[in-house]
C-alpha cells in the first residue's frame, strides 16, 4: 500500500515529464482568468470577461435546490438556448468571490452544464451566458443555505 507521500512524490514526477515532453494540459491553465475569478459582483466579472451590462432572458436557465441544507456541496446548474454563445458562467452572489464556475463553450458543446458549488450563506445564484459579441444575457434564483437544518 502506497502512503500519502509516496503518491505525491509520485504524482509530481509524473507532472514532471508531462510537463517536459509537451504533454501537459496548458490550454486549461492559459483559459483561466484571474482577474474573473477573484472578482467580487456580477459587474467585475462580467467587466473582466469583457462583456457586457447584464440582461435578464428567458432563453437561459438556472437550476439548484431553493433550500440547500448543506453549503458546501450545494448543485448548480446553468444552460441556456442562445445560438453563438462562448461563455457560460455560474456566479454566487454573496460569496468571497463571486464567480463558482466558468464554462467555455463552442458550436460542438451544447451549452449546459451542471456543478457543484460552496455557498457560505443564502444568496442569490446567477447563470450567465456571454455570446461572441460581448452580450450577457442572465437567470437568477435565491438560494438559502441551511444550518443542520435551520433556516439561514
Amino acid at each position: 500500500m502506497q502512503t500519502r507521500r509516496e503518491t505525491l512524490k509520485h504524482s509530481v514526477a509524473v507532472a514532471g515529464l508531462l510537463a517536459s515532453t509537451g504533454l501537459f494540459p496548458q490550454y486549461a491553465h492559459a483559459a483561466y482568468n484571474k482577474a474573473a475569478f477573484e472578482a467580487k459582483s456580477l459587474a467585475d466579472v462580467l467587466k473582466a470577461l469583457g462583456a457586457g451590462a447584464p440582461v435578464e432572458s428567458k432563453d437561459v436557465t438556472i437550476t439548484g435546490p431553493d433550500i440547500a441544507e448543506n453549503g458546501a456541496v450545494v448543485p448548480l446548474g446553468a444552460g441556456t438556448t442562445v445560438a453563438g454563445v462562448k461563455q457560460i458562467l455560474l456566479l454566487v452572489e454573496k460569496n468571497p468571490a463571486a464567480l463558482a464556475a466558468l464554462f467555455n463553450v463552442t458550436d460542438a458543446v451544447e451549452p449546459n452544464f451542471t456543478t457543484r458549488a460552496k455557498m457560505g450563506q443564502s444568496s442569490d445564484v446567477y447563470a450567465v451566458a456571454i455570446t461572441a459579441d460581448g452580450k450577457a444575457l442572465f437567470a437568477k434564483k435565491e438560494v438559502k443555505v441551511t444550518l443542520g437544518g435551520c433556516g439561514g
